[in-house]
């Protein structure tokens, strides 16, 4: 029987970039460090996403300027910033997933989306609530997780991929560029 391939949340016309190796994993897959960012210029308005993902096994990989893995920028058309906010999560847990990862860490600017994650907030929003639930649905596919707030200062790497998504697609470039290494 063929294994269940994990599902793409995104289309079929993502711009690849050259990957980049990865070392190869000393447990059962890898782990990664994940910071995300969404970005909505208005609010709601044109808004994307951006995410890093490092391994966590680099000495640098707390680091906040440590040059990604694997990242995403991905246009999202009009949203709120909460919505981009979650769905960059999704899509980061769907990469690593997709990556065979076996551990995420989530460093994420989004006091919200850690607390929800964690428990300790209720998610009322009605426009969150698939995007939590996917997201939980993910995390339960990794053998450890977790989910920390750190200052927005923190995820300037994210932030840039996610405002490089709207500028190129206002110059008529791709909705999403996803950068994935190679094994």
């Amino acid at each position: 029987m063929k294994p269940e391939e994990p599902p793409r949340f995104w289309p079929d016309d993502v711009a690849e970039q050259p990957a980049v190796p990865l070392p190869e994993p000393a447990g059962r897959g890898p782990s990664f460090v994940i910071r995300t960012d969404g970005a909505a210029r208005g609010n709601p308005g044109p808004a994307s996403l951006g995410a890093v993902l490092i391994d966590a096994s680099r000495p640098d990989a707390r680091d906040p300027l440590a040059p990604p893995d694997a990242s995403i920028s991905e246009f999202l058309g009009t949203q709120t910033n909460n919505v981009a906010e979650y769905t960059g999560v999704v899509r980061a847990l769907a990469l690593a997933d997709e990556l065979g990862a076996a551990e995420v860490q989530l460093l994420l600017d989004s006091m919200l989306i850690v607390e929800q994650l964690n428990g300790r907030w209720r998610v009322k929003d009605a426009k969150l609530k698939p995007l939590h639930a996917e997201a939980k649905r993910l995390l339960g596919r990794f053998d450890k997780w977790r989910a920390a707030h750190v200052p927005r200062a923190q995820n300037s790497a994210a932030d840039a991929l996610a405002n490089e998504a709207i500028d190129r697609v206002r110059a008529g470039g791709p909705p999403v560029v996803v950068r994935r290494p190679t094994s």
